[in-house]
Order: structure tokens, then C-alpha cells, then sequence
């Protein structure tokens, strides 16, 4: 009996929710072949029957990284300063499932700096984070509510500061709790308004 397109669809989906599974307790280091065909209780041949080889699976596992993270309910975020603060609270670890979501894109980093393709891609997504940022830079200061300067400029900085809160809050969850994270993001963010 032939197989339906549907079913080869869900077998898909199941194969990438067990990545995802083994990324949230593994991270990228411990995503191999054999750990997602674990995960599903499969053998390695039903999972290398979607995914040819490890680059594959990584490639995949980070296109199901972005597809859940912009698939992810938001809501409208207002103009200006009060809306880049909503875009990086959205992005900060302040839930479990945020907190999830982060480890495995920080996890993601080796992997890509050891691969071209992907260091580039990861690079497109910084471009888009980075531009998503400028855009309400720009808005703040078309509002007066930060000084003119290069929105690019801002926008690296803003950028670099979120990276490096995401980090510390993942390697020491009980020194930087979300309030914490909250209170350091507006104290940032007040610096831009001088």
C-alpha cells in the first residue's frame, strides 16, 4: 500500500517534535541521529529516511527554531520606546519555555561557527533582529524620547546588551530571576534617553 503524502507529513512533524525534545535537554551538542531516533523510541534508519546526515538535522532543527519562535502570539507592540521595550522582553528568557527556546539557540552557536552555511544564516537572523530593533529606535527618536544618532549604531548596542542578559540569565537563572532581567532591560533602555 502506498504511502500518503499526509502521512509522510506527520511522520515529519513527529521526527521534529523528538528534535525539539533533544534539543531542550541536550542542546545542539547532544542532537545526533541516534539521540532523535531514542526520543521517538524509532530506529536511526526511520530518522536518516528524513534526514540524511547530522547537517541536515541542524539545518532543520534551526529552521524549527525560528519557524516557533515567529509562529509565537504577540501582541501589537506600540510605537517607540515602550515598543523595543516589549520586542526584547519578548525575546528575554523570562518564561521556561523562553528560557527553553534560548538554550537551544545558544547551544546553536558552535554548531554554526563551525559550518559556513549556517554562521551564515545566523547571520541573516541577526540582520532581521538587528533591523527589527532599528525600526523602533527610529520611531523613539522621530518621538523625542531618545536623542538622534545612528539608529544603526543603537541598534548593534541594543542588540549586544540583549545577547549578553540572555546569557547571563541562562548560565545563572537564580541571580538574574525575570523581574531581574526587567529591572536591568528599563535601566538600559533609560540610558538611551540621555
Amino acid at each position: 500500500m502506498p504511502r500518503h503524502k499526509g502521512d509522510h507529513d506527520a511522520r515529519r512533524r513527529d521526527v521534529s517534535a523528538a528534535v525539539w525534545r533533544v534539543l531542550a535537554e541536550h542542546g545542539f551538542g547532544g542532537l545526533t541521529l541516534r539521540a532523535v531516533a531514542a526520543e521517538m523510541g524509532a530506529t536511526t534508519g526511520l530518522v536518516t529516511h528524513y534526514f540524511g546526515s547530522k547537517q541536515e538535522l541542524v539545518e532543520h532543527a534551526l529552521a524549527l527554531l525560528e519557524e516557533r519562535r515567529e509562529a509565537r502570539p504577540r501582541p501589537e507592540a506600540p510605537e517607540g520606546l515602550s515598543g523595543l521595550r516589549a520586542l526584547i522582553a519578548d525575546v528575554l528568557p523570562l518564561t521556561p519555555q523562553a528560557a527553553a527556546s534560548n538554550r537551544i539557540w545558544v547551544s546553536s552557536w558552535d554548531a554554526a561557527l563551525g559550518a559556513k552555511e549556517l554562521a551564515a544564516g545566523h547571520g541573516v537572523r541577526y540582520a532581521r533582529a538587528r533591523e527589527r530593533i532599528r525600526h523602533h529606535v527610529q520611531a523613539a527618536q522621530r518621538l523625542g524620547e531618545i536623542p538622534e544618532s545612528d539608529p544603526d549604531d543603537v541598534a548593534a548596542s541594543i542588540n549586544s546588551f540583549v545577547l549578553g542578559l540572555i546569557v547571563q540569565a541562562l548560565f545563572d537563572a537564580e541571580a538574574f530571576p525575570p523581574e531581574r532581567q526587567l529591572h536591568l532591560l528599563d535601566a538600559f533602555l533609560k540610558t538611551l534617553t540621555s
